[in-house]
């Protein structure tokens, strides 16, 4: 992979002003930048959330197809809270101050099907780094059929993306724990972000050892142990991976695919033009500020804005600080995008997909 640079210096006022605001802010409230109360509590909910649905109906005694459909639908929504609310944080570093309970708490992403490896390179390395910058923020590196970017290659297919990207949307875990995890980890040793063949394939036998654990007690023991129809138990496993592909997707993807947002290129030598703050707020939204539940509920990813600028932060602080950033952007005269409800935040994500389905492939950075 080709190294990117972004312009030194540039608005590096704004930074150093705002990570002491920042940091007095906790210093003052005498507070951990990691998890408190709260969080820890969360986490206990979700991962019983996840796994006593399953261990329910790993028991034999659910008899009931709509019984099974909705002990499966919570144990997605558990899933959904996981990867949200506690492997994210925990993968950032942001959980803990302790190393080793980041450590094991990223293993939770493991538990739900992904893995943490390939997520660490893939969000913490490639996301965060070239954030909505094409073929190296490998979360708008989507297949042909999917356009996320005004730079990438426009078919005439996608004209229609902003109407079945939902059917995507709903597979899209299914797919992440059966194929995109092993694609994913084969490439990224190909671009060299995996140091040795050795680590390749430690890390392709741990995959393959989780994602079989995984199946094991999601999938192939409730196959022995529910007396139903084997198409009934297949059928209500599938459901939870589209309530949590659907859940996830559109939070991720209204933070970055809006029309807001900017989709910079680099010169020739692979320089881009702003410094890497002002690039993370022009190229990531907020939305839904003002519902606490909201926010709780999807991991505070609704502050994607102070998640992006501060990711060693436990997002449980979000909400507080984003003021911090807010006063501070708007001092420097720098944008601070936010949508008012998630509902606004889908229309324009919506808005955005049909626009990059009509608009041909742009041949200038934004």
């Amino acid at each position: 992979m080709s190294t990117l640079k972004f312009s030194a210096n540039k608005h590096s006022d704004f930074s150093k002003t705002l990570r002491s605001r920042v940091n007095a802010y906790f210093k003052t409230h005498n507070i951990s930048k990691h998890a408190n109360k709260s969080m820890v509590s969360k986490t206990a909910v979700m991962l019983f959330a996840f796994f006593a649905p399953l261990i329910l109906i790993n028991t034999g005694i659910i008899h009931h197809t709509l019984l099974l459909f909705v002990l499966y639908t919570v144990s997605g929504l558990g899933m959904a809270g996981i990867g949200m609310g506690v492997m994210h944080d925990a993968i950032h570093g942001s959980y803990s101050k302790h190393r080793k309970v980041n450590k094991y708490l990223g293993y939770t992403m493991n538990l739900i099907g992904a893995n943490a490896t390939v997520w660490k390179i893939q969000h913490n390395v490639l996301h965060h780094t070239y954030t909505n910058i094409q073929h190296a923020d490998d979360d708008i590196n989507v297949p042909f059929f999917l356009r996320f970017s005004p730079h990438a290659r426009r078919y005439w297919l996608h004209r229609f993306q902003h109407v079945y990207v939902w059917f995507f949307y709903s597979i899209s875990t299914l797919m992440w724990i059966t194929a995109k995890d092993f694609v994913r980890l084969t490439r990224y040793k190909k671009m060299g972000l995996l140091n040795r063949e050795q680590e390749y394939k430690r890390e392709l036998f741990k995959l393959i050892g989780w994602k079989l654990l995984y199946y094991s007690y999601a999938l192939i023991l409730p196959l022995i142990m529910v007396p139903l129809s084997p198409w009934i138990v297949i059928l209500a496993f599938l459901c939870m991976h589209v309530v949590t592909g659907l859940w996830i997707s559109s939070i991720f993807q209204v933070a970055h695919v809006m029309p807001s947002t900017e989709y910079p290129l680099a010169d020739r030598d692979g320089v881009i033009e702003n410094d890497w703050f002002l690039h993370q707020l022009e190229t990531t939204s907020n939305f839904s500020p003002r519902s606490r539940f909201f926010s709780w509920l999807i991991g505070g990813l609704n502050y994607q804005v102070e998640h992006h600028l501060l990711p060693h932060i436990c997002h449980i602080h979000y909400r507080k600080i984003s003021h911090i950033v807010i006063e501070t952007a708007h001092e420097y005269g720098l944008p601070y995008h936010m949508k008012k409800t998630f509902v606004s935040a889908i229309a324009d994500h919506v808005r955005m997909l049909r626009q990059l389905g009509k608009t041909e492939m742009a041949t200038v950075s934004s």
